[in-house]
């Protein structure tokens, strides 16, 4: 009898959908969803800085602009570089620069100011001249009244000196709230005075804020005349000149002022228009992304190295099923497709997670500022994917070293 010769088995080739893939990735995850929960966390605090660094950094540079429009583009500065052009010339600013500025179309207010350069030692105090009458040292500013009036400051007492004041040379000052304080001076319903050396001064006002020049608060203010009569000219590049302008006028003010002031020699000074809008936004910008988006790198890459020690403490926990895997067919790329969607799952699900915090964070700080919140909807949409490619990279490692698992030696585990 004629025996007959089987055909040979053919064992066909282990086949892994991406449907197995995913319910394999579940249930790796959920198995252990505290150390899951964990391991995500790092990707979290990264996907979420990112979203939230993003978005107040937008949402800041609207209330730049709006800040800037109000106040900063109405700003014009000029300062004194005689000594520059000349080392013999007079210092730049003529007696009545105030009014020569203030014919200019587009200026609302405009006056000189400087630092006084006092002899040493000299204090100020609201005790009489005397013993035990120690003062304070604080810094004496000389002011036309104009370069008051562009300060835009709020009066707590009193009111500030008028140009009369100012061209007859009367001994009047003002002080900012903090250093009434510390002189003393709650009140100026008892007239009082207070002391530059031994010069008596009467306190007109005392001024609580300023919108421009917050020395101001910190100061003495005298009227520039008296300064002059007192203590002398200020010396070369100490005087400069605050404008306030009308919306739109600064640039054409910042042009005109120097000629203006010193139509003989104009390159005496230096006008200083306001910065542009687009270029300080832009500035503002890229100095807080620089700092804070290292801040999210750096979370994203503890993130990362949370999720490589989980997923390679994983392989080493899961050797057995790995072996058994590949004892029934399963390929290493198979395995390793199989860790990566697992690192890659955890890092999705933290981007996800990490998404909704940073537009909840930004939404919250909006609200509690009175701001507008601005995300950008390419923020929203990169930031879940850069958590899933943080989470693939970081298992590159522990799915090639499960692939390396021989099939033989793991079952014997």
């Amino acid at each position: 009898m004629r025996l007959r010769r089987s055909a040979p088995r053919v064992i066909e080739p282990s086949r892994l959908t991406a449907r197995d893939v995913l319910s394999e990735a579940v249930a790796g995850m959920l198995q252990r969803p505290g150390r899951s929960a964990l391991t995500a966390l790092g990707t979290v605090l990264g996907v979420g800085t990112f979203v939230a660094i993003l978005g107040l950094t937008a949402t800041t540079s609207s209330q730049i602009d709006s800040r800037f429009d109000l106040l900063t583009a109405t700003e014009v500065t000029v300062e004194d570089i005689a000594q520059e052009q000349n080392e013999f010339a007079d210092p730049a600013f003529p007696a009545d620069a105030d009014a020569r500025i203030e014919r200019l179309g587009g200026v609302e207010h405009a006056g000189v100011y400087w630092t006084v350069r006092l002899e040493p030692g000299t204090t100020v105090r609201s005790a009489p001249v005397g013993d035990g009458a120690d003062g304070e040292q604080i810094d004496v500013v000389a002011a036309s009244p104009g370069a008051l009036h562009a300060a835009v400051p709020k009066l707590a007492q009193g009111r500030l000196y008028d140009d009369f004041a100012s061209k007859s040379g009367q001994p009047v000052v003002v002080l900012g709230a903090s250093v009434a304080a510390r002189l003393g001076i709650t009140t100026l319903e008892t007239s009082p005075a207070v002391f530059i050396g031994d010069e008596p001064f009467t306190v007109a006002g005392i001024i609580d804020d300023v919108k421009r020049r917050a020395d101001v608060l910190m100061s003495v203010t005298v009227p520039r005349t008296t300064a002059e009569k007192l203590w002398g000219p200020p010396q070369q590049g100490d005087a400069k000149m605050l404008i306030a302008t009308r919306a739109g006028a600064a640039e054409q003010v910042a042009h005109e002022a120097p000629v203006a002031l010193r139509p003989d020699h104009p390159e005496y000074l230096k006008a200083i228009p306001p910065p542009d809008p687009k270029t300080l936004r832009a500035g503002v910008t890229d100095d807080l992304n620089q700092l804070f988006l290292l801040l999210a790198a750096i979370c994203l890459v503890i993130g990362a190295v949370g999720i490589a020690n989980t997923t390679l403490v994983a392989v080493l926990e899961r050797t057995g099923e790995i072996g058994l895997r590949r004892a029934l067919g399963a390929r290493g790329r198979h395995i390793t497709v199989q860790f990566l969607t697992e690192s890659g799952a955890l890092g999705a699900v933290g981007g996800l997670v990490g998404t909704a915090l940073g537009v909840s964070t930004v939404i919250a700080v909006a609200l509690v500022r009175d701001w507008t919140p601005v995300v950008h909807s390419a923020t929203v949409a990169a930031a879940p994917a850069i958590g899933l490619v943080t989470g693939v990279i970081a298992g590159l490692y522990p799915a090639w070293r499960a692939s390396r698992i021989a099939p033989a030696e793991a079952l014997r585990r």
